[in-house]
């Protein structure tokens, strides 16, 4: 294992993969670049590795403790997505047969390199969330207007898209306008990812109900591929760990929904049984054993029953 300075990102550990060099780790992913001769050319220069590690954050904090197996079922699930969606995405090669080292395989992509832009592209269908909090002050979501009388969980009459400007690390993304996203990237590139952010939330909401899921808003990104001068959907797409996903058969406006995400985790974290103080400077304790179990169950639980795939 190779320790990385959190200078360049989150300072954690990081498999050796033969071929490749470790150049940043963000919260729970790790990036590797081509280091010789041979897995350049078998993978081309212009690419990154991109490595989900079982590490997971909370409250701006990465954890000691990890979920296992939670890498392999998000890459897993994003790659499901990206065959889903119909736009054009980073994703090169996913397996070992094409580059990917064996180590890693079932949690690691081969992507393009992206020149990505800082805007985080998110889009609400329901209200929740940091956006519930907005329209109780002011009856809009990053400066949108909303009619009276929503609640928690509210359907939007349409989806929203509602942009964030990506913080430094171990900071708050923060709300913005469209108009902000204007002055940051033009026009034109403003208009387009509102549209691509827009027809993704779309199609996976459709995809989504079908499963008897609720997708509540998403996160996604995108940059420019220098090769083609395309605007490119990078990271990873419509996983628990970027989107909020409801349970339709319990869903009912008004209050909390339950979430396929790390929910147990905030909860127990925040509980007085964890003893931790949020406020404080202190880092989060490690999870006890079933809060490790049930957050895996509802991971494993929310790629089932929207791949209708068995997670092995």
């Amino acid at each position: 294992m190779t320790e990385f300075n959190s200078a360049a990102g989150f300072d954690t550990e990081t498999p050796d993969l033969p071929g490749w060099t470790h150049v940043y780790s963000g919260k729970v992913r790790d990036l590797y670049v081509p280091a010789d001769d041979a897995t350049k050319e078998m993978v081309g220069q212009d690419c990154v590795l991109v490595v989900a590690s079982d590490r997971i954050s909370a409250f701006d904090h990465v954890l000691s403790s990890e979920i296992p197996d939670k890498g392999r079922i998000l890459t897993q699930l994003s790659l499901w997505w990206f065959e889903q969606l119909g736009v054009e995405h980073h994703v090169l090669a996913s397996t070992a047969a094409a580059g990917v080292p064996a180590a890693v395989e079932g949690r690691a992509m081969i992507c393009k390199k992206l020149d990505m832009f800082p805007v985080e592209c998110i889009a609400r269908g329901y209200l929740t969330g940091s956006g519930l909090a907005e329209y109780k002050e002011s009856r809009t979501v990053c400066s949108i207007p909303l009619p009276e009388g929503l609640v928690d969980g509210s359907r939007l009459e349409e989806a929203l898209f509602t942009p964030s400007a990506k913080a430094d690390v171990g900071e708050h993304d923060v709300n913005i306008t469209y108009d902000d996203v204007v002055a940051m990237v033009g026009d034109d590139i403003a208009a387009r990812l509102s549209e691509l952010t827009l027809k993704i939330y779309t199609r996976a909401e459709e995809i989504a109900r079908e499963r008897g899921i609720i997708l509540a808003d998403t996160k996604v990104e995108f940059g420019i591929d220098a090769a083609t001068g395309v605007i490119t959907l990078g990271d990873e797409v419509l996983t628990p760990d970027s989107s909020r996903f409801w349970d339709a058969a319990t869903y009912a406006p008004g209050q909390a929904q339950p979430s396929y995400d790390k929910q147990y985790v905030r909860d127990w974290l925040t509980s007085a049984e964890s003893g931790w103080d949020r406020s404080s400077d202190t880092p989060p304790p490690a999870l006890p054993a079933d809060v490790v179990a049930r957050t895996r169950g509802r991971y494993v639980e929310a790629y089932e029953k929207l791949t209708g795939r068995t997670f092995a």
